[in-house]
C-alpha cells in the first residue's frame, strides 16, 4: 500500500481533481446561451428528420412503391418526455433540493427530492425510448441510410436534451454575476 499524497483529501471522490475552467464572470450568462443552444439544436434535429420523412421518396428503383417508413406518433413521444423532464427538473428550486434557505419542512424536501428523480427518470425514460425506437423501428427492419436517419435524428434529440437539461442546472447553479461581495 503506497502513502498519501501530501495534497490528498479523503473527502474527495475521485482520484484526479477535475480541471477549473475559469471562464470569467459571465460563466452562468454563457451556460445558458450554451444550454438553449443544444436545446435549438435538439429540436431541429429531430423536426428535420420529420420534415424530410412526410416528403420522403419512394426508392429509385422502383417509383410506384411508397416510402417504406414515415416518423410516426411512437417517434414523437420520447422527445416529449425528454422535454417534459427537462421542464420539471430546471422548475424546482436548488435551495429547496439542498434543504438550505431555512424551509422548516423537512417534507418540502423530500418532495422536491422526490419530483427532481421523476423528472430524471422522464429523461431516461425518453431516451431509452428513442433507442428502442431507432432498434426496432428502424435498424431491425434494415431499411435504406435515409430512412435509418429519422431513428438516428431521435436518438440525438434526446441526447442533446439531457445535455442541455445539465448544462442548465448546472449554469443555475452557479452564483449571479449581479452578485457582490460586502466586506469590511
Amino acid at each position: 500500500m503506497s502513502l498519501p499524497r501530501s495534497n490528498y483529501d479523503p473527502r474527495r471522490v475521485c482520484l484526479n481533481p477535475f480541471p477549473v475552467l475559469n471562464i470569467g464572470k459571465h460563466r452562468r450568462t454563457i451556460g445558458i446561451y450554451l444550454a438553449g443552444g443544444l436545446f435549438a439544436l435538439a429540436n431541429w434535429t429531430f423536426l428535420d428528420a420529420a420534415i424530410l420523412s412526410a416528403h420522403a421518396h419512394p426508392p429509385y428503383d422502383e417509383p410506384q412503391l411508397p416510402a417504406p417508413v414515415h416518423v410516426g406518433f411512437t417517434d414523437w413521444v420520447p422527445g416529449i418526455c425528454s422535454l417534459l423532464g427537462m421542464l420539471i427538473i430546471n422548475l424546482i428550486d436548488k435551495d429547496r433540493v439542498r434543504g438550505e434557505e431555512g424551509f422548516g419542512d423537512s417534507g418540502a424536501v423530500w418532495r422536491a427530492r422526490l419530483i427532481l428523480f421523476i423528472g430524471f427518470a422522464l429523461m431516461a425514460g425518453g431516451l431509452a425510448g428513442s433507442v428502442t425506437v431507432l432498434v426496432l423501428k428502424y435498424v431491425l427492419e434494415e431499411y435504406a441510410e435515409q430512412y435509418t436517419y429519422y431513428g438516428y435524428a431521435n436518438v440525438s434529440q434526446n441526447v442533446a436534451l439531457m445535455l442541455s437539461t445539465i448544462v442548465l442546472w448546472i449554469s443555475q447553479s452557479v452564483g449571479s454575476e449581479y452578485e457582490y461581495n460586502l466586506s469590511i
